[in-house]
Parts: structure tokens; sequence; C-alpha cells
């Protein structure tokens, strides 16, 4: 008898937005990287809300400008769907390895569809930007061209884990938070001052965007190793980058929970309540994780793609807790 082959798994049919468009609808979602597109929306909405309270406290009946808020959520969305995709598209090979789901490494998407939407995505991001002042121009310019040079040759910084972490934090944390509440304060009549609650706010994401690029490279070891991505996690190590991580997450909620009392306009009994129970919570789960090399079990049941999609989570509440904080102030 001769030897059995295995069959070929048959190739995913590439999806066409106007011959399937539901189905193409749900590979752009995947391709648009979800929980960056909810991170996003909340950041651009909890800024605008913690300038709200800095104009209530020098205005008694501020004029809201409904564009202030529309223009830069539209531009700062697409600028992400920009930045993600560019980073796809270039690591098909490695995202064959590490996350085959993804719609151009499993064939949902040929490059050239995911250089349409990425070159539409940057194009108008620019134009709503543009549409609005010099500040979210200057945010969105910024962003987009560390986005390129995290992802595209010959810079590729992602290569290297200290400019990897350095391109993260600078967006999400510095360029993102700053860029915006410039341009709000100049929409609503305000000069630009960056009040302390707002520097406060900016450094614990400077702080946790170090935590989630830390995060997101702990399952991708044998991908980055193979294509010689030399990240934290392929030169430590798996485990030891790990408890690293935690203890970056406790320096993170215990330096908001010592500043907060001295934050004008912060309510600091809201923040001390309300991040001591997420520290511990943290701290909980994260004895529950089963390591990417590891099974889950009763004493592990949390796989750790979950985990990580939980330190998403984190960060998505702190965008909605502390401008809470900060109305409550």
């Amino acid at each position: 008898m001769g030897q059995s082959v295995s069959p070929k798994p048959s190739p995913v049919p590439q999806l066409s937005l106007f011959r399937t468009p539901l189905p193409w609808l749900a590979a752009f979602w995947k391709f648009s990287r979800p929980h960056t597109i909810i991170g996003t929306s909340l950041s651009v909405i909890g800024v605008f809300v913690i300038s709200w309270t800095v104009v209530q406290d020098r205005v008694a009946t501020p004029i809201l400008n409904p564009f202030s808020l529309l223009l830069p959520l539209v531009a700062c969305l697409a600028g992400n769907i920009y930045i993600v995709g560019l980073n796809q598209i270039e690591d098909v090979e490695i995202d064959r390895i590490n996350k085959p789901k993804l719609p151009i490494a499993s064939g949902e998407f040929s490059r050239n569809d995911a250089w349409g939407i990425v070159v539409f995505a940057g194009s108008l991001s620019i134009l709503f930007a543009a549409f609005a002042d010099w500040y979210l121009l200057a945010t969105i310019l910024l962003s987009l061209l560390i986005g390129t040079a995290y992802s595209v040759p010959p810079l590729r910084l992602k290569r290297f884990p200290f400019w990897a972490s350095v391109c993260i934090l600078t967006v999400r944390g510095a360029v993102v938070n700053l860029g915006l509440f410039a341009h709000y304060s100049y929409q609503l009549g305000l000069p630009i001052h960056i009040p302390a609650r707002m520097w406060a706010l900016t450094a614990f994401v400077i702080v946790f965007s170090i935590v989630i690029a830390i995060f997101k490279d702990i399952p991708d070891i044998e991908g980055d190793r193979r294509f010689n991505i030399t990240t934290f996690t392929v030169r430590l190590g798996q485990t030891r980058i790990y408890q690293i991580a935690r203890l970056i997450v406790s320096i993170c909620y215990l330096g908001l929970l010592l500043a907060s009392p001295w934050l004008n306009g912060v309510n600091w009994i809201f923040v001390l309540f309300t991040h001591t129970v997420l520290l511990g919570w943290f701290w909980w789960r994260s004895y529950r994780v089963a390591m990417p090399n590891q099974a889950a079990s009763e004493e592990l049941p949390l796989s750790f793609p979950d985990f990580y999609q939980f330190i998403w989570q984190l960060f998505f509440l702190e965008y909605v807790l502390y401008p809470i904080a900060c109305l409550l102030g």
C-alpha cells in the first residue's frame, strides 16, 4: 500500500467589497485590529472630556462645536488603520506564523487590497486633520510618520526593542494626548497650556504603553526569532519579561495613586478607589495566566491572548475612569 498523504488545506478565497461585502467588512474589521480602534476612540473622547473640564473651570457656559470632536475622531481612526495596516503588509511572512488569521496572512486580502486600504486611510486621516487646525494636522502627521518608521524599511524600528517601545509610547502617550488636548483647547477657545491633570494622564499612558509593547511580543517569540526581530522577549525569555511587565503595571498605577491628591481638578478619592481595585484585579488575574508555551489548567485557566486583551481593557478603562475623575473634581 502507498503511504497516505495529508491533504493540503484549501486556500482562503480573496474577498471583494462588491462581490462579498459582508465577509469583506468582517475581514476589514480584523485588518483594523479592533482593540486598537477601541483604544483610539476612547482616547479621542477621553481627552475631549478632560479638555471640557478645563474649559468649565474658566468659562461658565462654554460653546460646544461638534466638529471639534468629530474631525479628530475620524482623522485618528483613519490614521490608526493606516498604521496597523502598514504593519501587516510589512509583516505578512511573520504573521503567517504568529497571527495566521489576519486577512493578508490568511489570503482574504491581497497585498494590493491592503495597500489600497492603507493609502486611502492615510489620505483620509490627513484630509480631515487639515480641515481642523495645525495642532490636529501636526498630531496626525507625526503619528503617521512614526508609524511608518516603525514598520517600513530601511528604518523598520520594530526590529529594535528600545526603539519599538519608544514608537508605541510616543504615539499612544505623548503625541495623541498632548496633540489632541492642544487641538481641543484651540477649538474651545483656551490658551494652549497643558494642565497637571493632563500631564498625569499622559505619563500614565506612556508607561502603560510600554507594558502593551512588551506584552504584545510575548506570544510572538517564534516568528520574531525566525525573522531576526530581537524583541525583549527574544532576548530575555517569556517568563522573565512577563515578570518585568507586571512590575511596570504596578508602578504605573501606584504612581497615579500617589500623584492624584495633588492634581487640581481631579477627584483623588475616586482615583484611589477605582485604581486600587484595578491593580488588585490585575495581580489576581496575572497569577492565573497560562504562558503561550503552556496548556491551560485548573490552576492556570486564563489563556495568554485573553490576558493580553485584558491589558487592553485596562487601557480602555483609564480613558473612561480618569475623565470621570476630572468631571467629579
